[in-house]
């Protein structure tokens, strides 16, 4: 028996590392800011679970959005993720979005960069993007 679950590991290791793009989707999950120096400014954590979420005033230092599992979140809106769909280092994402006055569907594109790096950008808008850093909170 121990046998087989030590040829499982190595099969499981060997099938990730061969495939190594389809882990980008689960690279998004924490806080993004678009300053990386403005981190402690943007985001706190709060809380007896010690969550993430915004620091008043964060709006000041920069934007930022907050990714987990299948949820981003924002300073006023929160997005449930419907769909997520990765076009080699693009991850393409729908989501359904309230706020306190209407639910809206936005559609979103991410490209990775680095993994502490991702842009987002406008299809259709040339050299538009908006450059967004992982958080160490």
């Amino acid at each position: 028996m121990d046998r087989y679950f030590k040829c499982a590991i190595a099969v499981a290791a060997l099938t990730a590392s061969m495939f190594p793009k389809l882990a980008h989707a689960a690279d998004l999950d924490g806080a993004w800011a678009t300053n990386a120096d403005e981190c402690r400014r943007v985001f706190i954590r709060k809380g007896q679970a010690n969550q993430i979420g915004f620091a008043a005033n964060s709006e000041q230092y920069g934007s930022g959005f907050i990714v987990e599992a299948d949820r981003l979140r924002g300073k006023t809106a929160t997005c449930n993720i419907k769909t997520r769909k990765e076009d080699g280092a693009i991850i393409n994402i729908l989501a359904g979005c309230a706020t306190d006055i209407m639910l809206s569907n936005v559609q979103f594109s991410i490209k990775i960069i680095e993994p502490n790096k991702i842009s987002r950008v406008f299809p259709g808008i040339m050299d538009m993007e908006i450059n967004y850093y992982r958080c160490p909170i």
